[in-house]
């Protein structure tokens, strides 16, 4: 049986759904590859890139700022699972003006989407929004400052259902980050200085990975299933809504990208770091089907 390291580097539906599937259905071993799921969230980008990662965005982000040499070899979804939770009197990303919202840090991928999808509503996120810097993640902690009044609003990922969230509280979801900024995001990631796209162990945690896809696209039950493990805070059918409205139609049925959309996030994301656009979509995202 073949090894393999797997980290995730964010918490939720967002990074973790497919692998989870794959490792609760026994996929991973039905392809004879043992894979140890890390929790690489803390982890710097020497200690990640010895093994294979989830995290799409973060592997992009440091192959344009330091040149590692990371390709994208699965895709799980082209619209971020992160949404604006907003306290009553705020009707529009407009309205962040002035406000505090509190967000993960300019460097990480879902801060530097975020700050894309603000500039796309006019707003300066360095001088119109009062930006409070959170450690990734930690959105129990947004939820209690929103209802302090600590915070106006917060940028919140797919360890809540936002919508049943706001509609519990009386809050309002600003938008999801999805309908305003696309990029092949989460699935599998390796460095090719450490590891061989073709390695045995690598190609068999990308065929069980799309069997998880297809799980997704053609059996809600069991994807609702293990998506409460996510949402535990959540009714069997405040998640089917979720799934209904955020996975289903907006996850890839077989891992494979939009190159259209690849390159345009590649420039949109390379602006907003102020650096050179230095590889294009076809070159980092290596989504090519895999033997049987």
């Amino acid at each position: 049986m073949y090894t393999i390291d797997l980290a995730y580097v964010g918490r939720g539906l967002h990074e973790e759904l497919a692998a989870h599937i794959a490792d609760q259905e026994d996929y991973y071993a039905d392809e004879g590859v043992h894979v140890a799921l890390r929790d690489g969230c803390t982890w710097d980008e020497e200690r990640l890139r010895r093994g294979a990662t989830i995290g799409l965005g973060r592997a992009l982000l440091s192959r344009l700022t330091d040149g590692t040499p990371w390709v994208g070899l699965n895709v799980n979804t082209h619209r971020p699972l992160f949404w604006f939770l907003a306290r009553p009197g705020l009707n529009s990303l407009a309205d962040l003006a002035g406000r505090r919202l509190a967000v993960h840090a300019p460097h990480t991928a879902p801060g530097c989407f975020t700050r894309i999808v603000l500039r796309k509503a006019g707003l300066d996120p360095d001088h119109d929004v009062r930006t409070i810097v959170r450690h990734p993640g930690d959105y129990g902690m947004d939820l209690r400052r929103l209802r302090a009044g600590e915070i106006d609003a917060a940028l919140v990922g797919s360890t809540i259902a936002p919508e049943a969230v706001a509609a519990e509280y009386g809050w309002r979801v600003l938008a999801w980050m999805g309908d305003h900024f696309q990029i092949p995001t989460v699935g599998l990631a390796v460095d090719t200085t450490y590891t061989d796209p073709e390695d045995p162990a690598v190609q068999a945690v990308l065929r069980a990975h799309r069997r998880a896809l297809k799980v997704i696209h053609h059996d809600p039950d069991t994807t609702v299933h293990h998506m409460q493990t996510f949402l535990g805070g959540h009714t069997a059918e405040e998640a089917r809504v979720h799934y209904d409205r955020f996975i289903a139609p907006h996850f890839t049925p077989d891992g494979q990208v939009d190159p259209a959309i690849g390159d345009a996030a590649i420039s949109a994301v390379s602006a907003e770091l102020a650096v050179p656009v230095s590889f294009t979509a076809a070159e980092f995202y290596r989504t090519a089907p895999t033997a049987t």
